[in-house]
C-alpha cells in the first residue's frame, strides 16, 4: 500500500511538471514557415526563427526584475511514517500508537522565479504500548525523531495571491528510542529505525502581506499534512 501511494504521488508530480513545462513553451506557427518563391525556403525559415519568441520570455519581460529571496518557515503537521519504525518483539504485539504533531522548520533561498533550495528540519515523537498473548500491557515503546533534509521547491507562478508549488526533500533521521517493561526495566537489543528521511508534497503559499505568507501542503514521508507561516527576510 505504501509503495502504491508513493508511486502515485511521484506520477502525479511528474505529470504536473510536464504539463507546466508544456504550457510554458511557446511555439510560433505562421505562413512563413514554408517560405515563398525560389528563395522561400531560406526566407521562410528565417522569418519563423526570428518570430519564435517563447511565451514565458514575453511574460517575464512584463514582470519586475526578479531579486533572490531568503525565507524562513515554521509550522506543524500530522506525522506519517514514524510509527512504522517501531521494533518488533517475540510474543508481543504492538497496540495503537499515539503521536505528537511534528514541528517543521525550513530556511530557503529562492534563486529564480520558479526554484529554491534550502534546509528543512523536523521533530516529532511517537509512543505505543506492547501487549502479551494474554492481552496485558507488557512494554511501552517511544521513538523521538529529528530529521535534517535538503529541501527543493518548484514554484508555479500565478498572477494572484496564491502560489502553488511542489516540494521534494531528502536527508537523514536521528532517532532516540526507548522500550521499557511494566517494571520500568529497559529492553535490550532492538532493531535500528531507518536512517532515510524524505518528503514529497504538493502545496500552496497564500500571501498575507509583502513579507508574510500562510502555506499548507499535503504529501508523503515525514508528514501527510502540514501548515504554517513563511517569513521573507530578504
Amino acid at each position: 500500500m505504501k509503495k502504491y501511494i508513493l508511486s502515485s504521488l511521484l506520477l502525479l508530480i511528474l505529470g504536473i511538471q510536464f504539463s507546466y513545462a508544456q504550457v510554458s513553451i511557446g511555439v510560433g506557427v505562421g505562413r512563413g514557415a514554408y517560405g515563398y518563391g525560389r528563395y522561400g525556403g531560406y526566407y521562410g525559415n528565417s522569418m519563423n526563427r526570428n518570430n519564435r519568441y517563447p511565451q514565458n520570455a514575453r511574460r517575464d519581460s512584463l514582470l519586475p526584475k526578479f531579486e533572490p529571496k531568503i525565507s524562513i518557515s515554521l509550522g506543524a503537521g500530522f506525522p506519517n511514517l514514524d510509527a512504522n519504525q517501531f521494533a518488533g518483539f517475540f510474543n508481543y504485539y504492538k497496540g495503537t500508537s499515539s503521536q505528537s504533531a511534528p514541528i517543521i522548520g525550513s530556511i530557503d533561498y529562492q534563486y529564480s522565479r520558479t526554484s529554491s533550495v534550502g534546509l528543512m528540519i523536523t521533530h516529532g515523537k511517537v509512543t505505543a504500548p506492547y501487549y502479551d498473548n494474554s492481552g496485558n500491557q507488557a512494554l511501552t515503546g517511544s521513538l523521538e525523531n529529528w530529521s535534517v533534509m535538503v529541501n527543493l521547491m518548484n514554484y508555479m507562478p500565478t498572477s494572484g495571491i496564491i502560489e502553488p508549488y511542489i516540494r521534494t526533500a531528502i536527508g537523514v533521521n536521528i532517532w532516540n528510542q526507548n522500550y521499557t517493561d511494566a517494571q520500568g526495566n529497559k529492553m535490550g537489543v532492538v532493531t535500528e529505525p531507518s536512517m532515510l528521511a524524505y518528503q514529497i508534497s504538493l502545496g500552496a503559499n497564500f500571501s498575507l502581506s509583502k513579507n508574510l505568507m500562510f502555506y499548507t501542503e499535503a504529501g508523503y514521508g515525514k508528514y501527510i499534512l502540514h501548515a504554517g507561516l513563511k517569513f521573507q527576510i530578504k
